[in-house]
């Protein structure tokens, strides 16, 4: 067990490494900050003096160790666009961003499990087949269309849904919502789905070929001959083993929702990380692309650990494997 925590501790230091030099890259090949920050008018005299001051004067290896040091508690400069401390950024967008794709998860899921497990029970009538016709065409179609399409029909045809933004927001302490009222909670309606209808369609079809898969088990058959009502077979044995692959599915898919919500929140202009680094790229704010990369790389990292862990807890075999493999 600890040997295989330690293994998957060493693999997301590993990557993370290798995502802060990447980073650490864009500052050294992607434009001059000192001319992107003082304009073509700066004397020579004044460019040495910023360059000096942000450490471009030392060797690479030792801007690189500047730039880990500095990313690990946080500081990532200011941003060459705004003047502002990218931290405070990133922090302003950061519970915009968590919120829509927190909102897009659970859509995701409490209409997509129930729909997979519909679709795998009655397979051939009209319903399940309309259910995958339509996750056919969510996995189809591109995120950007869905979205403009959703903004056609809700918000300037039938005009009950806004179309942009996101509304009126509470701030309570680092963190602010815009589900503290209807209004507000409006604004996050139509992204929801938007970013969600891929995650859907997913997840609706794995339900369904895992139960299926499920559903012609010995132990399913051997259940049915105890005499087991048909509802207790589906729903306590079928459907609690089928969850199993559909959770670390999910939660792989939760870092996707968090790092893709870019195409979303520009369609809708919603004020997350996504469109921060959006505005970002079209300046080449290079503190602000590299704070980006690396929290995204950071929650990617984070959630694949923990859905490793989960599965280490939940199924035994991996843990005699490790243990296993340490000695």
């Amino acid at each position: 067990m600890w040997v295989f925590v330690m293994r998957r501790m060493m693999q997301a230091l590993l990557v993370m490494g290798a995502v802060a030099l990447i980073a650490f890259s864009l500052f050294q090949f992607v434009g001059d900050p000192v001319s992107n920050m003082l304009g073509q008018d700066a004397t020579p005299e004044q460019r040495d003096a910023l360059r000096r001051d942000l450490g471009l004067d030392r060797s690479v290896p030792v801007q690189f160790a500047a730039f880990v040091a500095n990313a690990v508690q946080g500081d990532f400069g200011l941003s060459l666009k705004q003047g502002r401390k990218v931290s405070t950024l990133i922090a302003e967008s950061f519970p915009a961003t968590m919120e829509l794709a927190l909102a897009a998860a659970c859509f995701a899921v409490m209409v997509g499990i129930p729909l997979g497990v519909y679709t795998a029970l009655r397979r051939g009538k009209p319903l399940a087949q309309l259910a995958m016709a339509v996750s056919l065409v969510g996995v189809s179609l591109p995120t950007f269309l869905i979205g403009i399409l959703l903004i056609m029909v809700f918000a300037v045809n039938l005009q009950w849904l806004p179309s942009n933004g996101r509304g009126e927001v509470l701030q309570l302490g680092f963190w602010s919502t815009g589900l503290h009222s209807w209004e507000s909670a409006r604004y996050l309606i139509l992204p929801a789905i938007t970013l969600s209808l891929f995650q859907l369609a997913l997840i609706l079809r794995l339900v369904r070929s895992e139960m299926l898969e499920v559903l012609r088990t010995d132990y399913i058959k051997f259940a049915r001959a105890r005499g087991l009502p048909e509802r207790v077979v589906h729903f306590s044995h079928a459907l609690r083993n089928t969850l199993v692959p559909v959770i670390t599915i999910t939660g792989l898919q939760l870092g996707s929702l968090i790092a893709f919500a870019i195409i979303t929140e520009t369609v809708f202009q919603w004020p997350g990380m996504g469109l921060l680094f959006i505005q970002a790229v079209q300046y080449a704010d290079i503190p602000v692309m590299a704070a980006y990369l690396c929290l995204i790389s950071l929650i990617f990292v984070t959630i694949n650990l923990l859905v490793d862990l989960l599965y280490v807890a939940v199924d035994p075999r991996l843990r005699v494997d490790g243990r296993a493999s340490g000695h």
